[in-house]
């Protein structure tokens, strides 16, 4: 599948590319992101670069499409501020209809409701039936991760279980 740009008031979603290497990498050198999240740790700029190539071949692939995270304003498309991504989970030789939502925000852009922006335009894009066409979208944190759960509770996410070392 092509990659979809989806934009909202304050934000563009779009397929992470190259040039976001240096945010991508600066921005994983929170401690914050590497104790709630998968990323290597230490996070090199090896490592945003495969992310990237990743977030690309996912989209060719369908397997689970990314989004780099950009604020808009009157000069264009900013820089790099986060990312979102659904990975779309499918029997063999089907078609996916459930995906497992994904998300992170660099230091400085938390706070001010970008994350819930742009995973709401993920999960309108996911729901849509000339989207995605999901019938469900799980989210699933470390426990202790409480600013994933806001943004998961305004998304109108629910729990319904806990999943040991599931993560790992």
């Amino acid at each position: 599948m092509d990659p979809v740009i989806l934009r909202t008031k304050r934000l563009e979603l779009s397929v992470p590319r190259p040039a976001d290497a240096d945010a991508i990498t600066a921005a994983c050198q929170d401690p914050a992101i590497s104790r709630w999240t998968t990323v290597p740790s230490p996070y090199t700029r090896d490592d945003a670069d495969s992310y990237i190539a990743l977030a690309q071949r996912w989209w060719r692939e369908e397997t689970e499409p990314a989004w780099a995270i950009r604020r808009r304003d009157r000069e264009g498309v900013g820089a790099y501020l986060g990312t979102v991504s659904l990975r779309l989970r499918a029997q063999p030789g089907r078609v996916p209809v459930n995906a497992l939502i994904g998300y992170w925000m660099s230091a400085p852009a938390r706070g001010h409701g970008y994350l819930t922006e742009a995973a709401e335009a993920v999960l309108d894009f996911g729901f849509a039936p000339e989207g995605l066409g999901l019938s469900r979208v799980e989210w699933r944190a470390i426990v202790g991760n409480t600013a994933s759960a806001r943004v998961a509770q305004r998304l109108g996410f629910q729990y319904e279980g806990r999943l040991r070392q599931a993560m790992s």
